[in-house]
């Protein structure tokens, strides 16, 4: 017995399925049976013998590799899932249902379609089911996923610059806390520690058990680097035509006009003109007068005086 690991389409996920005489190589693509029913995948990784036991776990299984003929009508599904899609906002649109319509997937056998929404409250769809049944013609199954499943569904680029990484390989989500963020001294703004679903990023969970109380693991010193070594170089040819800093031209300040000498009748003259002009001026004397404080105190002593 051999198991190989495929990735589905919707949500994209990699799974452990049973595989028996059929030989698959990387990025090949196959038809898988799931809980759902039967489904399209992409081999990630080439079969693997297992034992009985460690088959036995799984129980979805690869029924054969995908023709020609069955790639051709995994377009044209996508081609039906969208216009699945416009036909169920179309209906939400008429009843007024306070629901948001993420995905809409059919399976490859085209017996079901799982519509993937989300809500704040309970919704009540039951007449919705009804029509899109008479509109498609299939079973029809309404899912409410929370909002970690839509980014999972929808996909993206977190704050790091990569894909979101429950749409690429991460299998189930983990309980995150601010514990998390506190323990690894990271900020606590809740803007920079949230993913594009608003909850905290599951990457806070990757470090978490390397640190104990505030602490990481000593790592011991950082090695010694020589920068020396790194630098290029110096041109020679360059150093030569550089301008020597003594041949550079300097820039001289214009020298100030010094004032032409004065004769003895003229500073004599100017010091008897300013000494006239002092003498007009008004001395400023004390004010004199008593203040309001002091009229007061003189008033005070004049009645104990009397008294």
């Amino acid at each position: 017995m051999q198991t190989v690991k495929v990735r589905v389409r919707k949500p994209t996920r990699v799974l452990t399925f049973r595989v028996e005489g059929i030989d698959l190589k990387r990025d090949d693509k196959c038809i898988i049976n799931t809980d759902r029913g039967k489904e399209f995948g992409i081999c990630v990784l080439p079969p693997e013998d297992a034992s009985d036991d460690e088959a036995g776990r799984h129980k979805m299984q690869v029924v054969r590799k995908a023709t020609q003929q069955d790639e051709s009508d995994f377009f044209r599904l996508q081609e039906e899932e969208r216009h699945a899609m416009k036909v169920c906002k179309r209906k939400i649109d008429e009843r007024k249902l306070p629901m948001q319509l993420v995905d809409a997937e059919f399976t490859f056998d085209k017996n079901k379609v799982v519509f993937h929404f989300t809500a704040a409250d309970r919704v009540d769809f039951r007449d919705l089911v009804r029509d899109l049944a008479q509109e498609l013609r299939t079973r029809i199954e309404l899912r409410h996923i929370q909002v970690r499943d839509e980014a999972r569904i929808v996909g993206g680029i977190g704050v790091c610059g990569r894909e979101l990484c429950c749409s690429t390989w991460l299998g189930d989500f983990q309980p995150i806390s601010m514990k998390m963020a506190k323990r690894q001294n990271l900020s606590l703004n809740p803007s920079k520690i949230s993913g594009q679903c608003g909850r905290l990023l599951c990457c806070l969970a990757y470090e978490n058990e390397l640190y104990h109380k505030g602490r990481i693991p000593d790592m011991g010193p950082p090695p010694k680097q020589d920068f020396a070594d790194d630098m290029p170089p110096a041109d020679p040819v360059e150093r030569e035509s550089r301008p020597k800093r003594d041949d550079r031209p300097r820039k001289r300040r214009p020298e100030k006009e010094k004032p032409a000498p004065q004769s003895d009748s003229e500073t004599t003259g100017k010091s008897g003109d300013a000494a006239t002009a002092t003498e007009d001026k008004p001395k400023r004397g004390r004010r004199r007068g008593r203040t309001r404080r002091g009229q007061r105190g003189g008033k005070r002593r004049d009645k104990k005086q009397d008294e």
